[in-house]
């Protein structure tokens, strides 16, 4: 079963999943661009930075959920905002800057496609990205091995799970495209708050599509197991819930031509 997003889930925690696109943002050194396109856009809260920071570029947001873009399109933020899978989207002409935030782990052969993405950006033009690296933190591994019990893993076998790789790797692949490459990782120490906040996240991002394939009889139990074990795991402090969470960099400029 194809999984949906929802924009409110998402947002719920907006300030703390956009501090690493303002990160990644500020190390992107492009003066003046003319277009710039966001991949994997979202209902487009980040987006309209690009625009705030570039005003007189074109700024294009690409999003393969029907339901973001829906949601993007609400903002009036001058922004265009187009429903298209990223490994299909080609832009008329290359873009001078293009920027994708947490969304190339969603695919497998994403190392295979940077080639592809960088052939979308302008001779002397800018490649950045963003991608989780905590897919070993118990946020994802108590998914994963709820996700291989019965009941749940004829219901699981299939579902999308995000992955991504080391710096180093993003380095050699465009650094081997002939770009300059600055790479590194940073881990934030999210403190957060309300009932189970945790599970809130990840049900927004990684864990949604496990959750939507499981059949109505089996996600309640599913869920409260997991709940359970998110809260064993990220125990309540004196400031609130701590979820460390490591983010993986690439900023890429494109050799002149």
């Amino acid at each position: 079963m194809a999984h949906t997003w929802d924009p409110d889930r998402y947002l719920t925690f907006a300030d703390e999943r956009g501090r690493p696109f303002v990160d990644l943002l500020a190390r992107v050194g492009a003066a003046g661009p003319r277009t710039v396109a966001d991949l994997g856009c979202g209902p487009g809260n980040l987006t309209g930075l690009l625009r705030e920071r570039w005003p007189d570029a074109e700024v294009t947001g690409v999003d393969s959920s029907p339901e973001m873009v829906r949601r993007a399109r609400e903002r009036e933020d001058g922004v265009r905002y187009d429903v298209a899978d990223l490994r299909d989207w080609s832009p008329a002409t290359p873009v001078d800057v293009l920027v994708s935030n947490a969304t190339l782990q969603w695919l497998p052969d994403h190392l295979h496609l940077l080639p592809r993405l960088l052939d979308h950006v302008a001779a002397d033009g800018w490649l950045a990205f963003q991608v989780p690296g905590n897919f070993e933190e118990p946020s994802h591994t108590i998914r994963r091995d709820l996700a291989a019990r019965a009941p749940y893993a004829e219901h699981l076998r299939d579902v999308a799970v995000p992955a991504s790789h080391d710096p180093a790797t993003y380095l050699d692949v465009l650094s081997g495209l002939g770009c300059e490459v600055d790479a590194w990782e940073t881990t934030y120490l999210h403190v957060l708050t309300g009932p189970d906040p945790v599970f809130t996240w990840v049900s927004g991002t990684g864990a949604r599509p496990t959750l939507q394939a499981l059949p109505e009889d089996l996600r309640p139990v599913f869920e409260e197991e997991f709940r359970a074990r998110l809260r064993t795991a990220y125990p309540e402090r004196a400031a609130g819930v701590v979820l460390p969470f490591r983010r993986v960099f690439v900023v890429a400029r494109k050799p002149r031509a």
